[in-house]
């Protein structure tokens, strides 16, 4: 089945040069100028994937991100940023938002397409589909959902392959570099802040539960998860 991407993009030339690259990768390319123009469209066809500029009109595409996180429909839906802001702080404030990636401009294509089709494959459908429980918590991998007792988690896409992984290798310790071979994938440059960022936001979410002790620093390795202080 053809992967639907959504531009959220409001520099026309821009968003039509990449729904053309996208069209000719043999996807389905839907059109957005603005966040009201975005809801529209996700209202009546729901992406695989969603191409968002961090400067739009009214709305920042920051804070459309995290709309996006906080929503049940769309929470799960990857999201690439797209920004001319560059600088470490500003991609780190992106990640904190729930994007999933981060091209800057000027990006050629052939990057852009190699991003979406890398973030495609590890969100939908590359973890296993699997049961397990520990310390409290449950993830049910044909629902994709992660419970505490009968409370459901809300968690974004890449904190819930993080605890999938934490879960299905407990006691273990992983380097920062080791993570991003298993979680995002080697094929992938990613910073290993980024999975920083990540622990941060899964602890977050983890926390009203009582479980973001879990999820464990070991100081100057990197970090595990176990039901062991």
């Amino acid at each position: 089945m053809q992967k639907r991407i959504l531009i959220v993009e409001d520099e026309t030339a821009i968003r039509e040069l990449i729904a053309m690259a996208v069209s000719r990768a043999g996807m389905l390319a839907d059109h957005a100028a603005d966040v009201r123009a975005a809801t529209a469209a996700i209202a009546e066809r729901v992406p695989d994937l969603i191409l968002l500029d961090w400067m739009l009109p009214g709305t920042s595409g920051i804070d459309y991100a995290r709309r996006l996180r906080r929503e049940e429909l769309t929470r799960d839906i990857p999201i690439i940023m797209l920004t001319a802001r560059g600088e470490e702080d500003d991609r780190v404030h992106g990640l904190d938002a729930g994007v999933d990636d981060y091209v800057v401009k000027p990006f050629s294509v052939r990057e852009l397409l190699a991003r979406i089709r890398s973030v495609l494959r590890r969100t939908l459908g590359e973890m296993e589909v699997g049961n397990v429980e520990l310390g409290g918590l449950r993830i049910d991998g044909a629902a994709h959902r992660v419970f505490s007792g009968d409370q459901a988690i809300a968690v974004g896409p890449t904190e819930y392959r993080l605890l999938y992984f934490f879960m299905t290798h407990p006691d273990r310790v992983y380097a920062r570099n080791q993570l991003l071979d298993q979680v995002w994938g080697g094929s992938v440059y990613v910073e290993e802040r980024t999975v920083d960022v990540h622990i941060r936001r899964l602890r977050k979410t983890l926390e009203p539960f009582a479980k973001d002790a879990l999820v464990q620093t070991v100081r100057g390795t990197g970090y595990r998860f176990s039901v062991l202080v």
